[in-house]
């Protein structure tokens, strides 16, 4: 026990102390100066903006910027320039580290095709499904005398009709020719109003009509301002009991300025379910 005591309080005991803690506290200098070094802490660079750029400029500038970049996808859109990019992630002025790889979305040379289906004898539900999801779009809904409502007697492009098998751009619209029964069907008229012109164009086509002209006002710039715009204006007007022609166009009015769209009731819009013409039920 002396002896053991006499180690503890002795120089050669605290020269070995002297030494383990040097060690460690170098070993844990290094560590944090060779992390600092290699995730260059606190050094981060805004991502340029690549979008509208040919595949070798967006090489140059990014190179230049101590980035990479990679080809990740490719699409093609009619309205902008081939072979440059369209889309990046991560998106511009995002910061991120040296060396970072940013990739881009390329609007292709030449326009993917694909196989028409055959739609014929299907109904218009099924058709527009099956249509979709081959990657393209129903265009007008023609309807014609036949005893079999809403079924699809003919599929035709640009007026002609198509066979299937055929290539044909991806999406492009295919009028459907239908039946309306043997009798004039009409169907009720859909309120638009707040909705984008996709979502106007789906209830559209649900209630067998069809999307006519879409006018945008001076408040739509920019394609972003396109996809954002709302119905703010329709004709026919909606009414709960206007009934027009299956077939029947209905054109739209766009805009992304608020103050054009009616103001609602005030009670109706906030107590929609409780609401009576003389009577408040709370």
């Amino acid at each position: 026990m002396k002896s053991i005591l006499r180690f503890l309080i002795s120089r050669v005991f605290w020269k070995h102390i002297a030494i383990i803690a040097g060690i460690s506290t170098l070993i844990t200098i290094t560590i944090f100066v060779g992390l600092k070094i290699y995730t260059r802490h606190g050094k981060a660079y805004a991502v340029p903006d690549l979008r509208g750029l040919t595949v070798e400029e967006a090489e140059m500038v990014t190179n230049a910027r101590r980035l990479r970049y990679k080809v990740s996808d490719s699409v093609f859109i009619s309205h902008e320039d081939r072979g440059t990019v369209v889309d990046q992630n991560p998106p511009p002025n995002f910061r991120v580290k040296e060396n970072r790889t940013i990739f881009l979305t390329i609007n292709a040379m030449n326009p993917e095709r694909v196989a028409m289906p055959d739609v014929t004898g299907v109904s218009l539900r099924q058709a527009r499904a099956i249509i979709e999801t081959q990657g393209l779009q129903v265009g007008r809904l023609i309807y014609v005398p036949d005893i079999a409502m809403n079924n699809v007697l003919r599929q035709q492009y640009q007026g002609e009709e198509i066979e299937p098998g055929e290539l044909i751009v991806r999406g492009e619209a295919i009028d459907l020719v239908l039946g309306e029964g043997l009798s004039t069907r009409t169907t009720y008229v859909p309120d638009l109003l707040y909705l984008t012109k996709e979502e106007a164009r789906n209830r559209i086509l649900e209630a067998s009509l069809n999307l006519g002209a879409t006018l945008y006002d001076t408040t739509v710039h920019t394609a972003d301002d396109s996809l954002n715009a709302f119905v703010w204006r329709q004709r026919p007007e909606y009414s709960e009991d206007l009934q027009i022609r299956l077939g029947s166009i209905i054109d739209l009015w766009m805009s992304v300025d608020s103050t054009l769209l009616p103001v609602p009731d005030t009670l109706d819009f906030l107590f929609p379910d409780f609401y009576d013409e003389d009577t408040i039920i709370w």
